[in-house]
């Protein structure tokens, strides 16, 4: 471990820490956001067994759970701005991710959904409640404490997957990091430096779950 290679250590701690704060962080968070409204909207088109609404929803995971995310990406930002329907590198980055994300929680949260007994929808329609509302107020609450999990985990791998939207020219930490190896070809201990942030940041995200299966927990038993 030379000084040159710590002082290079040194000086992309904060030119990956940045992008990581403004672009990696905000754009999973957006992301997420946006892939738990297209999950919820499948995952409860399929519950209602509606045959219209079922077969679009299937559809739809099978087209973004069936090809790669880089396509989609691509296809998002290159296909449709030669469409004339050009979009910013950001909002195309979060609305690929997004909807990759999306099929694949609309799975946790279907398969969530039918875990929990028909007896409990059946209970809320005995007592007064719609169908919708049993649902909202009955089923998916349950469901979501059984889904949370594996969503913490999908939130992971969306951090991860940002790392993609840098072949979209989104200046992100990967972005940062490449930048940095271009310029004092040290791809070991650069690479392996914003791995780092990746893993810090992924942990956090750990932590942030299991302090809410805590609350849920706590939740469920009072």
């Amino acid at each position: 471990m030379t000084q040159r290679l710590l002082d290079i250590l040194a000086q992309g701690f904060t030119r990956i820490l940045i992008p990581g704060l403004t672009m990696t962080i905000p754009m999973t968070v957006l992301a997420f956001s946006l892939a738990m409204v297209v999950a919820l909207a499948i995952a409860l088109a399929q519950f209602a067994k509606l045959p219209v609404l079922t077969g679009f929803s299937r559809f739809y995971i099978w087209v973004f759970r069936g090809t790669p995310l880089l396509v989609q990406l691509f296809v998002i930002y290159y296909g449709l701005g030669q469409l004339g329907l050009k979009l910013p590198a950001f909002v195309a980055g979060v609305l690929a991710l997004g909807l990759n994300e999306g099929a694949y929680c609309a799975e946790t949260v279907r398969a969530a959904l039918e875990s929990v007994p028909v007896g409990q929808l059946e209970a809320g329609e005995c007592a007064g409640l719609t169908w919708w509302q049993s649902v909202r107020r009955v089923v998916l609450p349950q469901a979501m404490r059984t889904a949370f999990p594996p969503l913490g985990n999908s939130l992971i791998s969306m951090l991860k997957d940002t790392s993609l939207v840098s072949n979209i020219t989104v200046a992100e930490m990967f972005v940062a990091a490449q930048r940095m190896v271009s310029y004092y070809y040290e791809p070991f201990a650069i690479y392996l430096e914003v791995g780092v942030f990746y893993l810090f940041f992924s942990t956090l995200i750990t932590k942030l779950e299991r302090w809410g299966e805590k609350k849920l927990n706590a939740y469920e038993y009072k």
